[in-house]
């Protein structure tokens, strides 16, 4: 499939995080189909020795603790000693929680910020390292609707919320302090996808829930996200930073 050189990405160099199921999975496949050699990250190391065979030459596997600044900061020196540089960085490593916020103790709210939040921030700060010697790449956060909207209709996540909404402030921030150094810092918000986080949507009830709540009224597709990654990933965005696009189905527009 010939490819418009706005979207070409050939032989540029990507860190996932997450990378080994769900959303992450998808992301790393699919940019590495357009010729992106990809580097897998993923807390599970037993997951990522069978996706990287798949994948082939152009992937590198390193185990990673997204939660440690040692261990993000060695993921991004391996993959340059590697590959030589860094183009674009996908921090989607997360985790959600779930139930009334007045049971919740503040152990496990901080927990889920330091997943969703501070690895986001350690995964950008060590990537801009990277890119603002380079003047060049592209950090891409996988944020989600529970930053833009509350779920609590149906999901109360009082620490997820909090994590996405700041993933969202984070990224508005950064994009606007590195921007004129060469690296931009965008954003994707998914609405329900198909992923572990979701149970894979097989709940008929809460399916049809989500039919009913979003203009759409369906769930979205698995290669649903992957315009906003390639778009943003490539040269196409070159002009966009501290945004955040929202691939929900309507979700947040009603």
């Amino acid at each position: 499939m010939q490819v418009d050189p706005l979207f070409g990405l050939e032989d540029r160099v990507a860190i996932v995080t997450g990378a080994t199921s769900g959303l992450g999975e998808r992301f790393a496949r699919v940019l590495h189909e357009r010729g992106v050699r990809v580097v897998v990250a993923v807390r599970r190391e037993e997951r990522l020795a069978s996706l990287v065979r798949e994948l082939g030459t152009r992937s590198l596997a390193v185990p990673t603790d997204v939660t440690s600044e040692a261990a993000v900061a060695g993921m991004v020196r391996t993959a340059v000693d590697h590959f030589g540089r860094l183009d674009i960085m996908v921090n989607n490593a997360g985790a959600s929680d779930g139930g009334p916020a007045e049971t919740q103790d503040l152990r496990s709210f901080e927990d889920l910020l330091r997943v969703n939040l501070g690895a986001v921030f350690v995964g950008c700060r060590e990537a801009a390292h990277v890119m603002l010697q380079q003047q060049s790449g592209s950090i891409i956060n996988i944020a989600s609707v529970a930053g833009v909207v509350s779920l609590s209709e149906r999901h109360r996540m009082a620490g997820y919320t909090t994590s996405k909404t700041g993933v969202v402030g984070l990224t508005r921030e950064l994009g606007t302090q590195w921007a004129a150094r060469g690296v931009r810092v965008n954003a994707i918000a998914p609405g329900w996808f198909p992923s572990e986080m979701t149970g894979g949507l097989r709940n008929p009830d809460h399916v049809q829930w989500i039919e009913e709540r979003t203009p759409m009224h369906r769930p979205a597709r698995v290669h649903e996200l992957d315009g906003a990654l390639l778009f943003l990933a490539s040269d196409a965005s070159s002009y966009m930073v501290g945004q955040v696009i929202v691939v929900d189905g309507g979700w947040t527009a009603w």
